[in-house]
């Protein structure tokens, strides 16, 4: 079975230095049927205008993702880590028993565009931690890469859930599949460009929800970039 949901359906939140489009309830958005998809809890498109940002906050008992698609962003944390984060790198910060953090565009003339992802974890009040990796753009061309795992596999960052997140990069007309385990269910998030999951058109911003699929594949109808969650 198979649901899809347009990207013009989302949240949407406009702040002068940051447009945000929002899959699920978030801030002031909140929709009951839309509160999240298994352990997946937030899927948020943020762009985030040159040398703005969010401020240091925090975070409790989540893990949040981040998947940069353009320019640049800076992280800082209360665990000293820091650095930059550009298209192509894959954060994960495991808030736990709390962390505080900010993000800044890095850039003084280029937007910033990415996905903040959050995950529930399996357990609450894990001590906290911070992962960012670069994934090497041939792996992900043509098929799924899987760039977040419970076990931090094939150089995946690790999340404190049973779930994984796999992402794969298209030219127009190429496909690219992933077999999904009995029981399991998928969430496909289109970050750029179109793709057709058997007979549906799916565009940036568009989302499907999976249930009851052994199989998800997709074939790209111009370039295009796909986030597959693939959860319990």
């Amino acid at each position: 079975m198979i649901e899809v949901r347009k990207g013009a359906s989302r949240g949407h939140a406009r702040h002068g230095w940051l447009e945000s489009w929002h899959s699920f309830s978030f801030a002031d958005y909140y929709d009951p049927a839309r509160m999240g998809y298994g352990a997946l809890r937030v899927i948020n498109e943020d762009h985030i205008a040159p040398g703005a940002g969010f401020p240091t906050h925090g975070h409790q008992d989540m893990e949040i993702v981040t998947w940069m698609l353009a320019g640049a962003l800076e992280h800082k944390d209360s665990l000293g880590s820091g650095g930059i984060i550009r298209p192509g790198e894959v954060q994960r910060m495991s808030a736990g028993t709390g962390i505080r953090h900010s993000e800044f565009n890095a850039s003084a003339r280029e937007e910033a565009r990415l996905l903040q992802i959050w995950l529930l974890p399996q357990q609450k009040a894990l001590p906290p931690g911070y992962e960012q990796k670069r994934i090497a753009a041939e792996d992900m061309q043509g098929r799924f890469r899987i760039i977040a795992s419970p076990d931090g596999r094939d150089g995946s960052v690790r999340i404190h859930q049973d779930a994984a997140i796999h992402v794969a990069r298209l030219g127009s007309g190429e496909g690219a599949d992933l077999a999904l385990a009995p029981g399991r269910r998928a969430y496909l998030q289109m970050a750029r460009g179109a793709v057709e999951l058997k007979d549906y058109p799916l565009q940036q911003g568009d989302a499907a929800l999976l249930q009851h699929e052994t199989q998800v594949q997709i074939r790209a109808l111009e370039s295009a970039e796909v986030l597959l969650f693939d959860l319990a």
